[in-house]
């Protein structure tokens, strides 16, 4: 143990441990722009600087480790100027029309100048108006909010291998952007907005499309219905000044029914009937000599990722939409018939924790008719979350409400799909009583469950025993698809999630997802699943139902119209 004083306080904390994190685990406030959880050191902004006696110069503290009998005063008036000057600079070379910026009053920067009572700049702006990069479907690059901490960097490149941005040009011309100044577009982007996920100010942010869905609302042609994904369930309640990992799903219901949706559905219904399709392809490819391994197509992020990179192995991706397009689907055909509707009047709107669903709402082969996008417009957590305040809603007192028929009947498998994991378990749930012809006798597949970030594990399938494999974060996804891609992979299965932790990590999830944050939506996950009374996919009645008044059999002609899609390569 080293032991040191903080502000006069005795401090004592393991070898190697910095200041910063000495400091926050005896709750001394250090503040940091570019220093994030999960994230390397990188001491680039050196706002944290801490005064150390006997030193002369100050020293960044999250990047600093901690000495035996070291004196450290973080709020010396040296430290206090030094640390008013940085902000003070940062914000002459920054675009601070902050009532205009979609993260004023969630924003770092501004909370931080708050703290140190900037009240008007001694600095004369500087800033050179750039153009925003704004041509892609899904996030908004507004370089002129951009501080330059590197934290988009540092997740694009370290946790998802992709490296589309860096650092251009030097000194005071020093740019974040995609190489030679490149629009996202023009770069192999995923669009997960795990970027925009942990920017400290509104320099990449997800396009906010809540004024279409408020036109629609208002529009008295349409009939407007909304889904809502598994993780938004465990994570909405954070953008509401709830507890991490508070369970509000029959609150998200009645928020969006005061907001005026005609229909409130679940997504968990189509990741049931996703389970029913992509269990029993599972069981066609293993049966026939397919090509395996097979993997999970239910992450738009992942395919994205696969369609630029690895274009060679998507006859190994399950031929399966996702659960918010069999949605789309099913709104845009069954449904319409159901309540006697011309589908063009059918307005369906997604509430996902994703930014990439955005743009896979917009793929042209996500269209029942070949004209009209079958999922006409994607929300955030963070979206529907500006919804409800808009409104005036008082998220924590509204009273509970359940979700509409037909697609109401959901089960805990689906609820799992919001976490790493999930998908995996939720089909191995089916798959083995399909095969098998017996009942689990558990059900609980832990194996697969955690934040590792490669997980393994092994299930009887009628005698033969199977490997099958799950991945999260595009840097865990590029060791298996290489693998895949070599002809040595050992798995007959394999699930794949672009971000941290699975959808409860979405790019769209409420800012600050810390792995802590993770942790406690992916609890909440979990809970979901034990407390409902169905655990299982292939037992929910409506599914079995579904498939009698319409879809007739999984892997059918029907459903093979509607639920099942196709991939094509798409090098830059």
């Amino acid at each position: 143990m080293v032991n040191f004083k903080i502000n006069n306080i005795d401090v004592s904390v393991e070898e190697n441990t910095t200041i910063l994190q000495a400091a926050r685990k005896y709750h001394i406030d250090i503040p940091t722009l570019c220093n994030y959880p999960d994230l390397e050191i990188k001491s680039d902004c050196r706002v944290c600087v801490v005064e150390i006696e006997g030193q002369k110069r100050l020293f960044t503290s999250c990047s600093t480790v901690a000495r035996e009998g070291m004196v450290i005063n973080t709020n010396s008036p040296k430290v206090l100027n030094a640390r008013k000057t940085i902000i003070e600079l940062i914000l002459a070379n920054h675009d601070a029309n902050c009532t205009a910026c979609p993260k004023n009053l969630n924003c770092e920067l501004q909370t931080l100048a708050n703290k140190l009572g900037i009240d008007k700049n001694r600095f004369p702006t500087v800033l050179e108006v750039k153009p925003i990069d704004d041509k892609n479907p899904v996030l908004v690059r507004n370089i002129n909010r951009c501080i330059k901490c590197g934290r988009c960097i540092d997740v694009c490149k370290n946790i998802q291998a992709m490296s589309v941005l860096d650092i251009m040009g030097r000194s005071k011309d020093i740019e974040i952007t995609p190489a030679y100044g490149k629009y996202l577009t023009d770069e192999f982007c995923t669009y997960c907005g795990q970027c925009s996920s942990v920017c400290p100010v509104g320099a990449i942010i997800e396009k906010d499309d809540t004024d279409q869905v408020w036109e629609a609302l208002n529009n008295p042609h349409l009939h407007v219905v909304v889904q809502v994904a598994p993780a938004v369930r465990v994570s909405l309640g954070e953008e509401l000044g709830m507890e991490p990992g508070s369970i509000v799903t029959d609150k998200i219901v009645a928020a969006l029914n005061y907001l005026g949706f005609d229909a409130v559905y679940d997504t968990d219904f189509t990741a049931d009937l996703t389970i029913i399709e992509e269990g029993n392809e599972l069981i066609h490819r293993v049966t026939n000599n397919g090509v395996l391994p097979m993997i999970t197509s239910c992450c738009p992020g992942w395919i994205n990722f696969a369609e630029q990179k690895y274009p060679d192995i998507l006859d190994h991706i399950s031929s399966c939409k996702s659960p918010q397009q069999m949605f789309g689907a099913l709104a845009k055909s069954y449904y319409p018939e159901k309540i006697k509707k011309d589908p063009k009047d059918i307005f369906v709107v997604s509430i996902m924790p994703c930014t990439a669903k955005k743009y896979e709402a917009k793929r042209a082969e996500m269209s029942v008719d070949n004209v009209n996008p079958d999922v006409d417009v994607v929300l955030t957590t963070r979206e529907l979350g500006k919804m409800i305040k808009q409104m005036g809603i008082n998220f924590d007192s509204i009273k509970g409400e359940e979700f509409d028929k037909p697609f109401g009947i959901t089960t805990g498998a689906a609820a799992i799909f919001g976490a790493t994991g999930g998908v995996m378990e939720a089909a191995l749930r089916t798959v083995y009583e399909v095969v098998n012809k017996e009942e689990l006798k558990d059900i609980n597949f832990t194996d697969v469950r955690g934040t590792k970030g490669l997980k393994e594990a092994e299930v009887d399938l009628g005698g033969t025993k199977v490997k099958v494999a799950v991945a999260h974060t595009l840097a865990n996804a590029k060791i298996v698809c290489d693998q895949v891609r070599e002809g040595t992979s050992p798995y007959t299965f394999i699930e794949i999630m672009t971000c941290p932790g699975g959808c409860i990590g979405g790019g769209g999830q409420p800012y600050g997802t810390t792995s802590e944050v993770r942790e406690k939506r992916i609890e909440a996950v979990y809970q979901v699943d034990e407390d409902m009374s169905i655990r299982k996919s292939h037992d929910n009645p409506d599914i079995k139902a579904l498939y009698d008044d319409y879809l007739e059999k999984p892997l059918g002609e029907k459903s093979h119209k509607l639920l099942h899609t196709h991939y094509k390569a798409r090098n830059k």
